[in-house]
């Protein structure tokens, strides 16, 4: 009986320990660290508003080049750059030009089974590299979600967002390529 009292102490002593470890481990992350700035953990596209200003130091974007699609959407490519991990990221905006509001058609996602599952998104979209005659498709995460702007649902009249997508980097040899986008016109891109 004395060794079945003598674990009780035992048992409290480290379920205290446990709780206060536990304890100083949740208020440590409750402080934010004042030498990093906050990060966007999000990559969902932000709508633009009218009402909105640039900063004044910022210069206007250059256009690689407008694809008009169908309904009044045009997607303007401002920016078509390779890293230095392979990947080749394209930016720019998606505008609604026409008087009315109107959804983003579904089929600019393209048909594969995996990137239907993660909502509306520019994962449709590929890149015809003519010299090499090769197609590149929008890359996947792990979980088969499109790297590129997702959830695009409605955009009012006039309205635009800012999107981007991520493709597999052609050749170095290779400086000009096709974006195509389904129900968009294609386009040629120089790349940098």
């Amino acid at each position: 009986m004395n060794a079945r009292y003598g674990r009780k102490p035992h048992r409290a002593i480290a379920v205290a320990a446990v709780t206060a470890l536990f304890v100083v481990g949740c208020g440590a992350e409750e402080k934010p660290e004042s030498s990093k700035p906050p990060s966007q953990t999000s990559a969902a596209p932000q709508k633009s508003s009218a009402t909105q200003e640039s900063p004044a130091t910022e210069e206007p974007a250059e256009t690689l080049a407008v694809l008009k699609g169908k309904d009044g959407f045009e997607l303007t490519v401002n920016s078509a750059v390779r890293d230095a991990g392979g990947f080749l990221t394209i930016r720019g905006s998606l505008k609604n030009t026409s008087d009315k509001g109107r959804s983003v058609p579904d089929t600019v996602r393209g048909d594969e089974t995996e990137v239907l599952k993660h909502g509306t998104s520019l994962g449709g979209a590929t890149l015809v590299d003519a010299l090499g005659k090769k197609r590149y498709y929008v890359l996947r995460d792990t979980d088969g979600r499109p790297l590129t702007t997702t959830g695009l649902g409605i955009l009012s009249a006039g309205d635009a967002i800012d999107i981007f997508m991520q493709f597999p980097a052609p050749p170095p040899a290779t400086t000009d390529v096709s974006l195509q986008l389904p129900t968009f016109e294609p386009a040629t891109l120089k790349l940098s």
